[in-house]
């Protein structure tokens, strides 16, 4: 198999993989709160989570920084339970879409987080290291047609919840923020560094 194609593989399964579900549980919890109408701002949140996680993937996987994994698996679900109890304390929606810089800025700090636990697992996939920018892109725009996926996903049962089913968006932001924030809270346990 050509080698883009195989990372491109690999990376996509790496964050479609059901057994690996946090940064699936990140993604959820980032978009609880938005609307379908509201997808500029999904956009740019995603994609400054994107640019966040693809600076420490290459910086880690140029073995530029390193930084204990232990740390980083325990980071990582503090990253959604702060999205998730972010989500619940601020107000609606409608007022959230006002004042974006600061979730954008959030979205981008916790990829550089998310990027690093990428780069544990692509770290370990590497049997080259003179051949590494094949692999790196691909790898990445694995990871990136993955959270496409999974954004649609969320996105398209937000609008069957809210506008088939008249679920109240404050009720649906509380029950997927909740149960994102409850999975958050046994990964910190589970994943005590000290």
């Amino acid at each position: 198999m050509d080698p883009l194609a195989f990372y491109l593989q690999v990376g996509f399964k790496h964050i479609a993989d059901l057994a690996a579900y946090d940064h699936l549980l990140f993604l959820i919890a980032l978009c609880a709160v938005y609307r379908l109408e509201q997808w500029r701002s999904i956009a740019i949140l995603v994609t400054a989570f994107t640019i966040g996680h693809s600076i420490t993937l290459a910086l880690a996987a140029l073995d530029t920084v390193r930084i204990s994994s232990s740390l980083i698996e325990f980071l990582i679900p503090t990253t959604i339970l702060i999205t998730a109890l972010l989500n619940v304390v601020r107000a609606p929606s409608e007022s959230v879409r006002a004042n974006m810089g600061p979730n954008y800025a959030l979205a981008l700090f916790f990829g550089l987080i998310h990027g690093m636990g990428f780069s544990n697992y692509f770290r370990a996939l590497l049997m080259d290291e003179s051949s590494i920018l094949v692999p790196l892109v691909g790898f990445n725009l694995g990871i990136e047609l993955g959270q496409l996926m999974i954004v649609a996903v969320i996105i398209a049962l937000a609008y069957v919840f809210l506008n088939v089913l008249s679920v109240k968006h404050r009720d649906w932001n509380v029950f997927v923020s909740g149960g994102a924030a409850a999975l958050a809270l046994q990964l910190m346990l589970a994943n005590q560094f000290w």
